[in-house]
């Protein structure tokens, strides 16, 4: 069912913090996730960040103070935020949230190492859009 696990521990509590920008998961396991706004977005499952195959990812920049302007259920199997820089196809499963805010430590290196081969910081704005139309963006 759309990428959910069915080891994954489903969320027992889901609470925004628009103040510190956190997205708060208690999971059925015990654990319980503070996953920061900015790198949901940078992470984003959409195809305007994660593109369409290997190699066409998007590396997502200025996204430190992103919010999230509303958190939408999608079935029983994901929540669909809409960010403050108005992005809001993502859709991210139980699964992929749990894998957010259990590896929250590797995300923030790999995207930093990605920022440094890219020649960029986080604060940097985005580039303008090119010209790419597939009508999912």
């Amino acid at each position: 069912m759309a990428g959910l696990d069915k080891t994954t521990p489903t969320p027992q509590d889901i609470t925004v913090h628009s103040q510190s920008k956190v997205l708060q998961v208690s999971f059925s396991d015990g654990s319980d996730f503070r996953i920061p706004f900015e790198l949901m977005r940078v992470y984003s499952p959409s195809a305007e960040v994660q593109g369409h195959g290997p190699g066409q990812e998007v590396l997502q920049t200025g996204k430190r103070e992103v919010g999230i302007v509303a958190l939408e259920s999608v079935g029983n199997y994901a929540v669909q935020p809409t960010f403050s820089d108005g992005h809001e196809s993502g859709i991210y499963s139980w699964d992929y949230l749990y894998f957010l805010g259990s590896q929250q430590t590797a995300l923030w290196a790999d995207y930093n190492a990605r920022l440094e081969k890219a020649g960029t910081d986080r604060d940097a704005p985005m580039p303008e859009k090119g010209g790419h139309a597939c009508g999912s963006h």
